[in-house]
């Protein structure tokens, strides 16, 4: 092949230049984001919304382009963005309840600890006693 095919509108052209570069720099700023946050909770964000949304516009940059080049609607990109976009927000889920997990069990007092569900911020609630505890089965009874 010699190059791009000189069937392409230009207005395609154009267009999905335009698209594939604003996607390119929504995925640039989020990248940027992940670099310069500082904490977990916040680096997760960007680079997910930066993905996602520069994957969006570079996809409809490509459809748009072999649409042009083709003649007719070419949506075979549009599969790869349903996947993409439902895997994302996906991972995004399952990697901040790991970390609020680990934030939570965290007792070495290095990082900052989220309160357990129940808890007031700032106390701590201790486990209950094993030998004063009438839940428990092994507790002696006093009847």
């Amino acid at each position: 092949m010699s190059g791009f095919p000189a069937n392409v509108p230009a207005w395609a052209g154009l267009l999905a230049a335009g698209l594939v570069l604003f996607g390119a720099g929504l995925t640039f700023i989020g990248a940027l984001g992940l670099v310069r946050l500082q904490t977990f909770y916040e680096r997760v964000h960007a680079p997910t919304l930066g993905a996602t949304l520069g994957m969006f516009a570079v996809l409809c940059g490509s459809v748009v382009y072999f649409t042009g080049a083709e003649g007719r609607f070419m949506p075979v990109e549009l599969l790869a963005a349903v996947f993409f976009t439902a895997t994302t927000p996906v991972t995004l889920i399952i990697l901040a309840r790991a970390a609020l997990f680990r934030d939570r069990t965290d007792r070495s007092g290095d990082g900052v600890r989220v309160p357990l569900e129940g808890e007031c911020a700032g106390v701590v609630r201790t486990p209950p006693d094993v030998i004063t505890d009438p839940r428990r089965s092994d507790a002696p009874q006093d009847r």
